[in-house]
């Protein structure tokens, strides 16, 4: 972070160790609660549901950046309604935010429900609509994914790299069954149907921020999905591209923040997926 209003703190806070006590701390109380909350409510599909856990992650992480930023602004998962328009809008409405935080509090909700540890905390900060810290949380297996823009991305406090697959025959790739069940989860099963043929092997977990993270950290050689969110994306494509991989939009458009349908790779087989998502009429 070379410019002067973004060299990574605010007097003597560093925006990095902030989201990653934010992250921590969210994480464990979420560990806790695991298979104890108390309510279960669907938002959009039988598939997008919110508890109580995820609200109260939420509370949590806005206070504490708030206490140390008073003056940032704050876009979180579970302060927008339901669907895709409106989550545009939020997006939009926050766009001339100098520093602005995206936070999904739960990112795996449906995991975090029925007891399956996929799930993480996701916090972002963007600067002038570019992100600059990236921080993937989690709780279940303890690692703590943490990127800053031009210093790399880190797990355990190593240096993440992306893998070395050239080709999509050799690949494991990553995708999610959208939420949306009308537009977005057609499109991404024409995806499924096309490139389970093509690729070593495919997966499906359920938490877009952590497959992120682990294309970042070389344990995926790819990820697509359609319809995501801010939040869902922000801090994953951060620990991507630092760790060397390459991120756009399904039609190979360059990411940025309101990107919804997204293709995040090693790089080296970025081509090919865009290709074949293309082929498929899977790209949204």
């Amino acid at each position: 972070m070379t410019d002067g209003r973004n060299d990574g703190v605010v007097g003597s806070k560093s925006f990095t160790a902030v989201a990653i006590n934010c992250a921590a701390k969210a994480g464990e109380w979420i560990k806790t609660k695991l298979g104890a909350y108390a309510s279960l409510t669907i938002k959009s599909s039988t598939s997008d549901l919110v508890t109580e856990v995820d609200k109260g992650s939420e509370k949590l992480i806005r206070r504490l950046i708030l206490t140390h930023f008073p003056d940032h602004a704050f876009l979180g998962e579970e302060g927008v309604e339901a669907g895709a328009a409106a989550s545009r809008k939020a997006l939009e409405d926050m766009q001339e935010e100098e520093y602005l935080w995206i936070v999904d509090p739960i990112d795996g909700t449906t995991n975090f429900v029925h007891g399956f540890p996929f799930f993480v905390v996701s916090i972002a900060l963007a600067y002038k609509g570019e992100v600059i810290v990236g921080v993937v949380y989690d709780p279940s297996r303890d690692e703590l994914f943490v990127a800053e823009k031009g210093k790399g991305a880190y797990v355990h406090g190593n240096r993440m790299q992306v893998s070395k697959e050239t080709s999509l025959s050799d690949s494991l790739i990553a995708t999610g069954f959208p939420a949306d069940q009308q537009m977005a989860l057609p499109i991404n099963l024409k995806g499924v149907q096309a490139l389970a043929p093509q690729v070593r092997n495919l997966r499906v977990a359920g938490s877009a921020a952590l497959h992120l993270a682990y294309v970042a950290a070389g344990r995926l050689s790819g990820f697509w999905e359609i319809g995501l969110s801010s939040w869902d994306m922000a801090a994953g494509t951060l620990l991507v591209q630092e760790s060397g991989g390459h991120v756009s939009d399904t039609s190979g458009i360059g990411y940025h923040l309101g990107v919804r349908n997204v293709v995040a790779t090693n790089g080296l087989l970025h081509d090919e997926l865009v290709a074949a998502l293309g082929k498929a009429g899977a790209t949204g």
